[in-house]
């Protein structure tokens, strides 16, 4: 399909189109355990229709017991949490969890499923919040989960070569006991993969100091769809010989090769962390305090998040936490680390005096010791589990200009009235990226409908990106138009076929439904 010429919602409505006719055709599969239900019909994020792979049989479950003894899980209990996503809003029906140890291993399995196109979905963590990590009808589930082995660690250089299934926080652990620390810092560091954070692009807490994943890890090594491994675990920071390579797989989610190890750069521990926690009673003064922030505190500032005044009041109604603070409409997160204690205490101190004398804060308190800068970071990073008592939540991951960041949510309350129960917002000042969240008491069809493409017209209009640190896995692969040009979008999928000719790594995400 020739793409080239339509906007972003003309591309939905032509999504809408090739779907009804698939029904009225009878083209679709149905998996009784994902129905793709008459209410689903024209929903870009829903499941699409079953491709034509193979089913897996009892010789391919022989092959795989053998080159993975007692590590071929086919037991339903077993595979029911690698099934569902962490939100529980996606669920596949898997029947083989295979969990390979090694490169090599990996290697033989998808050499065996490219030929016998068998459908491969690669997790890590499975924290993701788009339906990337989980199978959409009964792919087989590549875990990484036994692939946590450190290869090397060079305390000179700081460079951390690992496999792809280490936790973040055990890898955050094994550095700070040399004296150095991981460039990322996520609130699902207890449960993520590093594999699965580099698939993803994870943005994260510590972006602002430390910058993405595409600059902080060095090289790669990928197990391509025909079970080819790439060898491009470099250790080096300048290397200029020909194209970057690991970075068509770096936010590929797993799409284009599955990361079984990664190079990446780690800086030195900050001898001297402080957190501060402030009000402000409007967003325009959480954005001169940014301002200044930036201007005052300079190379110590490695994170400035917000959360609204919603956000915690579910942080104290469901997860009993304390506001130690006054109550505000806004709340900042300001997290410094430096190497000279006194030196930094001394900047944070004029910078606060400087933002409470003229008023842009209301009431803050600061952090030194680590249980209680945990106390504090826990305000933040613990939103997205508050936001789970609530019902259903609708999770939007958006990157827009700083000075636009709220409006969307203001103008998302207006829009949507009384069919929300919430509309939360919290995020990454220091970079743009806004999450939006919206919740009913359970799956509200209408409610959706009222928020896409609502939701990515406004963010489009405003020049921002649809998924700033999120991916697009299943749920938001049929809106990238909203953020790339059609022509951009066709040469993904031009790489897609080059490197996955028969489409068997991770299906149905990331590209959009006319491409595959």
């Amino acid at each position: 399909m020739n793409v080239r010429h339509y906007t972003p919602r003309q591309q939905i409505a032509l999504f809408h189109f090739v779907i009804i006719l698939q029904k009225l055709k009878g083209h679709e599969e149905v998996n009784p355990e994902t129905p793709y239900t008459s209410d689903t019909v024209g929903n870009p994020g829903a499941a699409p229709p079953r491709l034509p792979f193979s089913r897996v049989t009892q010789e391919d479950l022989a092959f795989f017991r053998t080159l993975l003894p007692g590590r071929t899980i086919t037991d339903p209990d077993l595979l029911k949490s690698s099934n569902v996503d962490w939100l529980k809003t996606v669920e596949g029906n898997s029947e083989v969890l295979l969990r390979p140890k090694t490169t090599e291993e990996v290697s033989q399995i998808l050499r065996y499923c490219n030929e016998r196109n068998l459908a491969v979905c690669p997790q890590g963590g499975n924290t993701g919040l788009v339906g990337g990590s989980v199978p959409v009808f009964d792919e087989i589930i590549l875990s990484t989960s036994l692939m946590k082995q450190v290869i090397t660690f060079d305390n000179i250089s700081g460079i951390l070569t690992c496999q792809a299934g280490c936790v973040l926080e055990n890898l955050s652990n094994y550095l700070e006991e040399r004296d150095f620390i991981m460039p990322l810092d996520l609130g699902a560091k207890g449960s993520c993969h590093i594999g699965g954070n580099v698939s993803t692009n994870a943005g994260g807490l510590r972006l602002l100091r430390y910058g993405s994943l595409r600059g902080t890890v060095l090289g790669l090594e990928v197990v391509l769809a025909d079970g080819r491994i790439l060898n491009c675990l470099a250790t080096l920071r300048k290397d200029n010989t020909g194209y970057d390579l690991k970075q068509l797989f770096i936010g590929s989610e797993g799409t284009l090769g599955v990361i079984t190890a990664v190079s990446i750069l780690c800086p030195r521990k900050p001898k001297a962390v402080n957190v501060a926690f402030l009000g402000c009673s409007s967003f325009q003064q959480l954005l001169e305090t940014f301002q200044c922030c930036r201007g005052m505190l300079g190379e110590i500032l490695s994170a400035f998040e917000f959360l609204d005044a919603s956000c915690m009041s579910l942080l104290e109604k469901h997860l009993k936490l304390t506001n130690p603070i006054t109550e505000s409409p806004f709340y900042i997160v300001i997290e410094t680390a430096g190497s000279n204690a006194t030196h930094d205490e001394e900047k944070l101190h004029k910078f606060l005096e400087e933002v409470m004398t003229s008023s842009l804060v209301t009431d803050g308190t600061v952090a030194t010791e680590a249980t209680k800068i945990k106390a504090l970071w826990s305000l933040r990073e613990r939103v997205t589990e508050a936001l789970t008592h609530e019902g259903y939540t609708y999770k939007y991951d958006i990157s827009l200009p700083v000075e636009k960041i709220y409006d969307l949510v203001q103008d998302m309350r207006g829009h949507l009235g009384d069919m929300a129960k919430n509309v939360v917002g919290y995020g990454h000042v220091g970079d743009g990226n806004l999450h939006l969240n919206i919740t009913s008491p359970s799956k509200d069809p209408a409610l959706l409908a009222a928020i896409e493409p609502y939701v990515y017209e406004w963010t489009s209009k405003w020049k921002g990106s649809i998924s700033a640190e999120h991916g697009l896995g299943l749920k938001k692969r049929n809106y990238i138009y909203y953020s790339k040009p059609s022509e951009a979008v066709a040469l993904m999928g031009s790489i897609k076929a080059m490197l996955d000719p028969k489409g068997i790594l991770n299906p149905y995400k990331t590209l959009p439904d006319n491409i595959h």
